[in-house]
């Protein structure tokens, strides 16, 4: 009789801790798909908007007052001749939280020059860079897309491309930059702009709102580069 009221409480204490490990792992998978569900809820596909060539004393400023009424962060790929002179507005990109980058000094195709020539076409317009902020640009937008592969081991900075070359510079069409970047634009996407045309600004802004509509979250190319 002793030994069946002994098995009897300890069933019951298995059972109590059964249903306690039960209750446990029930508000765990509830957490847990909270978690998930809110992730989900929060994240938007993300894009980068970037502009090359600047800053331009004209259309630079037009540029950053709209980003900042629409609360967008961009990319300013600098091309070091254009700066002089632009301090000022150097200073506002990095003021206002978009990020720098370097676009050579004289926008020179880089595998058309020495390497000698190369590297110093680039660390000229960093050190421009660092003079006005303090900082010296980590990403460098090669013109015309061409990077040298041997300049990796001297230069301390990440080439960044495109995936969308919107031709704002070729076109100047309005309706005809928006129908390319409708028909190309994906997640993750790194969207090529020049603030240096009015037509660029316009498109800009136009895309900005398109894309906002359908979800889609503009960030410095820094996010999507570096994990």
């Amino acid at each position: 009789m002793k030994k069946i009221r002994t098995l009897a409480v300890t069933l019951s204490w298995v059972f109590l801790l059964f249903l306690c490990l039960l209750f446990l792992r029930e508000n765990k998978s509830a957490e847990v798909f909270h978690i998930v569900q809110e992730r989900n809820v929060q994240e938007l596909p993300k894009v980068a908007l970037t502009f090359d060539d600047g800053p331009s004393r004209k259309y630079t400023p037009k540029i950053l007052e709209g980003l900042r009424e629409r609360g967008i962060l961009a990319t300013f790929f600098l091309t070091g001749k254009n700066i002089e002179g632009n301090e000022e507005l150097v200073s506002r990109i990095q003021e206002e939280g978009h990020l720098i980058g370097n676009h050579t000094y004289n926008h020179v195709c880089l595998n058309q020059i020495s390497k000698i020539r190369a590297k110093e076409e680039i660390e000229k317009t960093s050190n421009k860079i660092y003079e006005i902020t303090g900082e010296y640009p980590v990403f460098i937008r090669p013109p015309f897309g061409e990077w040298r592969q041997d300049l990796e081991l001297s230069i301390d900075m990440l080439p960044v491309f495109w995936d969308i070359d919107t031709l704002d510079w070729k076109s100047k069409s309005v309706p005809d930059i928006l129908k390319i970047v409708e028909s190309q634009i994906h997640e993750d996407a790194i969207i090529l702009m020049h603030d240096g045309y009015e037509t660029s600004v316009e498109a800009a802004f136009k895309i900005i709102d398109l894309l906002k509509e359908n979800g889609y979250e503009f960030v410095t190319v820094d996010r999507l580069l570096i994990l």
